[in-house]
This record gives C-alpha cells, structure tokens and sequence, in this order.
C-alpha cells in the first residue's frame, strides 16, 4: 500500500484558533482526518507529523527516505528561510509537495519566496485546507489510484 508523510512546521497545531481570519476555524487534528479518510478511500496509508523547531523537522525529512511515496509539507514560516529544511528536501528521494493554506503570493512581502520550491515537486497554496486535499488528489493521481 502506497505511503504519504503529511508534515506540519511551526505553530499549524494551532489551527482554528489562530488567525482564524487568515487560517480558518478547522484545527490540524480535523486535517489529519480529512487526509487520512481519503487516503483510505483511495488505498493510501496517510500519517501525519508536526514540530514547531526546525531541527526535528529535517530529523524527519531524513527518515522518511525510501519510507514514504509522497510527502506534503507545509513549512509554516520556515518556507521562507530555512536553508536546512531545503537542503533536507533536496537530499532525499522522496518528492515532496509545499502546501500553505492562505496564498503566500498576497501577503506579506517577507513571505512571497519560497526556498523550497527550488526543490519541491510542485507548490499548492491559498485554497485554505482544501490545499492539503488538493496535494493528496495530485499523489493520488500520479500514483494512478484515481477512479
């Protein structure tokens, strides 16, 4: 059965509560569920994983190697700044989508560049969560499981 490693960065368990304006009101656990009930739906074993601190974000990138099909990773603000977390993309073999759920080209100035896009297989961001299902239907669709 395929295998795909959602990864959240810094401060997303602290979905639906913070800047609901900007993140929503559905929290990190209602993602999980959401990816991981479709995920079986389509014969895929979804987990999930999240750290505020960079270093164990990399640890993870690293073990998931050669473990996982896919990964979607949302890198919160470490998207725009976290030469380790690219590196760590690079390094592996495993193709990793970026996700964001508000659309980093219209907000702040500071967060419009990406250093893991250079890297990333491909960028989905400003469709809310739906930008998390949106990775999973395109890992869906490449692993040809779509019906």
């Amino acid at each position: 059965m395929p295998k795909v490693l959602v990864m959240h960065g810094p401060n997303l368990n602290l979905l639906g509560t913070r800047e609901p304006e900007i993140y929503g009101h559905t929290t990190m656990q209602d993602i999980n569920e959401m990816l991981q009930k479709r995920g079986r739906e389509a014969g895929i074993t979804v987990d999930c994983y999240q750290s505020n601190h960079e270093g164990d974000l990399v640890d993870r990138l690293q073990a998931a190697n050669h473990q996982y099909d896919y990964i979607i990773f949302n890198a919160g603000a470490y998207t725009h700044y976290s030469i380790a977390i690219r590196d760590a993309i690079a390094a592996i073999e495993v193709p990793v989508i970026e996700v964001h759920i508000s659309n980093i080209h219209q907000r702040e100035e500071f967060r419009h560049t990406s250093v893991l896009a250079p890297v990333a297989l491909g960028q989905i961001c400003g469709l809310g969560i739906e930008s998390y299902l949106a990775a999973l239907e395109a890992v869906i669709y490449k692993l040809g499981l779509h019906k």
